[in-house]
């Protein structure tokens, strides 16, 4: 099974929507495997969105990441990072279709709710710049004969 990282950004969190977005992954069949709470300081920041460091809109990005708290969370099933994505929905909310968390809960790209990795290996980096291995649980759960042939 592949594992992928999800975040609950700041909005969501402001705006009460982190029942209804974890629902949401829970129903399709995922299994969290962790989940937590956390404020972003700089400095994980920077780790996280390495690749952005210097881009105009870095500045504007790091400062609301680190604007409040954020749930961070690890998903485990068939084909995650892919199915993860397409149920955020696109970057621009605008572009988001309808029944994606962007789609039905967001307007503005730079307050968009949530972040998926978008690799296989951005999920790896990404996991382990939030939770330690041992945050991580490996369990099985009888829904998964139901889930999966």
């Amino acid at each position: 099974m592949e594992r992928t990282y999800v975040m609950i950004k700041p909005d969501g969190v402001q705006r009460n929507l982190v029942g209804e977005i974890i629902s949401r992954f829970e129903k399709k069949g995922f299994k969290i495997v962790g989940l937590k709470m956390l404020q972003i300081d700089r400095a994980i920041a920077e780790k996280h969105y390495a690749e952005h460091i210097g881009k105009p809109f870095f500045e504007g990005l790091a400062s609301y990441i680190t604007s409040g708290p954020v749930v961070a969370m690890v998903l485990e099933g068939k084909d995650v990072v892919a199915a993860a994505r397409a149920m955020n929905g696109a970057t621009n909310p605008a572009n988001a279709g309808p029944g994606t968390v962007r789609g039905d809960m967001a307007i503005e790209v730079g307050r968009n709710v949530i972040h998926g990795s978008d690799s296989v290996d951005s999920a790896k980096r990404e996991i382990f710049i939030y939770f330690t291995e041992e945050e991580l649980c490996e369990y099985k759960k009888v829904l998964e004969n139901w889930i999966y042939e």
